[in-house]
């Protein structure tokens, strides 16, 4: 007998898109999963870890947004280690990378994909 297992995604409404400043982050409790929503423009939103992957501190949220170039990055509160917003990679330790999920805005609001628990199928 042989068994799979699948998961899926799901697509989560986290926030109104007015409910963020531009600049700013914010904590969303999705799917069990703290997730920093980081809005760095008028239509442009984020989503990564709360948790600081040097130090496994909930801070990400509170981190400074920046730019290296065209990418929209933000740097830990804790040591300032600094990570690509879209691709959570850390411009400042190459062994470090944040954890991130994609997002969009429908109808004013803001949804990110959280994969949900594996199903046993048999």
């Amino acid at each position: 007998m042989s068994m799979t297992i699948e998961s899926t995604t799901l697509w989560m409404r986290a926030c109104g898109l007015r409910d963020l400043e531009p600049g700013w982050g914010e904590v969303a409790l999705l799917g069990g999963r703290q997730v920093a929503l980081v809005r760095v423009s008028a239509d442009e939103v984020y989503a990564v870890d709360h948790l600081d992957p040097h130090t496994g501190a909930p801070v990400m949220a509170r981190g400074i947004t920046g730019s290296r170039g065209e990418r929209p990055t933000i740097a830990s509160p804790l040591h300032k280690e600094v990570y690509d917003l879209a691709t959570g990679e850390c411009f400042t330790d190459p062994a470090l990378s944040l954890r991130t999920y994609p997002s969009r805005i429908v109808d004013g609001a803001i949804e990110v994909a959280i994969e949900a628990e594996p199903e046993v199928a048999a």
